[in-house]
């Protein structure tokens, strides 16, 4: 070992050493107090890039989730209300077989019949222009609809779901213009009612496979969160058992680093003993 007073080559050394585990140890400390070993871009740059496209995911696969379950809503709201509409047909049909009995009734019941079997029908387009979710502008059961609900993180149509609703006013479902007051009218009532039952159980078993559908892709998305989540972790969490182990590691590297720098700078004032 060459021995100088103006350069102290082992104390520079001692120095970079402890600069070095300093600096490892700063790293260290910020893991352990955040949790996360990729916290910026300058900690992993390509580990970061892919926890953001994880975080993206994750997030998107979230609110899936729970448009999912909106969507669910949307189509309970409208399955509850032809419920109605079924029940109030099955009337009508009763009330229009009723009438068809023409040689039974008098002018007077069939007045009374045909009195309930219109006020069946005006309650029938009442269901239908009513039935809304979240506001009254947003009518499922007025009009031809085609709902789309985004199921996914991306915006693909793999990532979503778009579901035709049919309109079960009774002009949609040809119930204008019916009268029980006579024999024909009741006939014509009679297979006209028949004929939009079948209509609107059409229409709602469309929807319960709709149903079916979204309740399988909630769980699809359940599933591919867990994991997207399982993934973002391993790469951006830290282990805190072997962070720790790390940090146990630096403290030593440190007191012994600081020890050697402050035995190196004593080194210069030995060759005062060389001096007779």
């Amino acid at each position: 070992m060459s021995l100088s007073i103006n350069t102290n080559i082992a104390a520079i050394d001692a120095y970079n050493n402890l600069n070095t585990t300093s600096n490892a140890m700063d790293q260290t400390i910020s893991q352990l107090s955040s949790g996360l070993q990729i916290q910026t871009a300058a900690d992993n740059s390509s580990g970061y890039v892919i926890a953001q496209d994880l975080q993206v995911q994750s997030n998107g696969l979230n609110v899936g989730i729970q448009n999912g379950q909106n969507a669910i809503n949307v189509l309970q709201i409208a399955n509850g209300a032809m419920n109605q509409q079924v029940s109030i047909l099955q009337r009508m049909n009763e009330l229009a077989t009723q009438a068809s009995n023409n040689g039974a009734l008098s002018s007077s019941a069939l007045s009374a019949v045909n009195a309930e079997f219109q006020a069946l029908t005006n309650q029938l387009n009442q269901i239908a222009s009513s039935t809304t979710f979240g506001n009254s502008s947003n009518s499922l059961l007025n009009t031809t609809e085609v709902l789309t609900f985004q199921l996914g993180a991306y915006a693909s149509t793999t990532n979503q779901v778009a579901v035709s609703l049919s309109p079960t006013t009774t002009s949609a479902l040809t119930l204008t213009s019916l009268s029980l007051t006579s024999f024909t009218g009741a006939q014509s009532a009679l297979s006209a009612v028949q004929t939009a039952i079948d209509s609107v159980a059409s229409i709602q078993a469309n929807l319960g496979a709709s149903q079916n559908q979204i309740q399988a892709d909630i769980a699809n998305l359940t599933v591919s969160q867990q994991n997207v989540q399982a993934a973002h972790s391993s790469l951006v969490d830290a282990n805190m058992a072997q962070t720790m182990t790390t940090f146990t590691a630096q403290q030593i590297l440190m007191q012994a680093g600081t020890a050697m720098l402050g035995q190196a700078q004593q080194l210069p004032s030995m060759l005062l003993k060389l001096i007779p």
